[in-house]
């Protein structure tokens, strides 16, 4: 299956308008969070995808709840926080939110390690885990060097060795990819990321 996967878009259009354009090849589109900024402008942001004919499975940043992200979805995208989803033979399964809670205060949609733990436990195998935020030493290191990734989402990819496991939240480690035992772990970004998985 080929599929075209990003992040943190954050309302940007132009990224937007590249994405659209290269999910007329995908047979799967994946959004890893943060599509507006700070819970403000969701229902636009997603309004700047309504040119993707592909379906859709996407999981909330930081910057948007679940709930807030399945009434701004339209048909075609299937939200995930929590739960698998089965598509063309794929499994998948998501967690959104930044893990663990970050320093952004009120607004940011987090979970503690204990919750994300809780709420991985539930997956018993996936071809591909979406989560917002990265594993704890892979792709989550901050403009000042901090690793920032979570032991939860880390622990359930050796768990389940997935074929892939994307992700985003830390922009300073887009682009950013290695393997954890099977698994590539990729940080996506705003921008046009292919990947080719079989069922």
């Amino acid at each position: 299956m080929k599929i075209l996967a990003f992040s943190d878009l954050h309302q940007s259009a132009r990224h937007a308008e590249a994405l659209t354009q290269a999910a007329r090849q995908a047979d799967l589109v994946i959004g890893a969070g943060d599509f507006c900024n700070g819970r403000r402008g969701l229902d636009q942001a997603m309004a700047l995808l309504d040119g993707i004919a592909a379906p859709m499975v996407v999981v909330p940043g930081n910057a948007e709840s679940a709930e807030e992200l399945r009434d701004a979805a339209r048909d075609g995208i299937t939200v995930l926080h929590g739960q698998g989803h089965e598509i063309g033979g794929l499994r998948l399964f998501g967690l959104g939110y930044g893990v663990p809670v970050t320093p952004f205060g009120a607004w940011s949609c987090d979970l503690t390690e204990e919750d994300a733990d809780r709420l991985l436990g539930t997956c018993t195998g996936a071809d591909i885990l979406v989560t917002h935020s990265p594993p704890k030493g892979l792709a989550d290191v901050t403009s000042q060097g901090v690793s920032v990734g979570s032991t939860a989402i880390r622990d359930a990819i050796e768990r389940l060795q997935p074929t892939l496991a994307v992700c985003g939240h830390i922009h300073d480690s887009w682009g950013q990819s290695g393997m954890i035992g099977k698994t590539r772990v990729v940080n996506l970004g705003p921008t046009v990321n292919w990947f080719e998985v079989g069922a």
